[in-house]
């Protein structure tokens, strides 16, 4: 997340990565961070609710430097991606009623 936080607030020279390859960088970064949460937290709903939010709160963040902007785009290619990181994260659970 600190990652994620700190690319956000580069100011962006130019137009940054060029399209589909943004929305695609989104989507992998926030996979990953849905992944990590997922195994982090054991459950699918915690960790995609919290990389969504997460998405919400950096791309609201990242409007306040030169060259960046806020993007509706953006922001659902990292939904899409914290809701597959999440769900593949949530594999390994452990079923219910199983014991640790």
């Amino acid at each position: 997340m600190a990652i994620l936080w700190l690319l956000s607030a580069q100011p962006a020279p130019g137009a940054g990565l060029p399209h589909p390859w943004d929305k695609r960088a989104h989507l992998l970064a926030y996979a990953l961070l849905g992944l990590l949460l997922g195994r982090g937290l054991g459950r699918f709903r915690p960790a995609f609710l919290l990389a969504l939010l997460y998405g919400l709160v950096d791309e609201a963040h990242q409007g306040f430097f030169p060259g960046r902007e806020v993007s509706f785009w953006d922001l659902l290619a990292d939904a899409f991606g914290a809701y597959l990181g999440a769900r593949w994260g949530g594999r390994w659970e452990a079923p219910k009623g199983a014991r640790p």
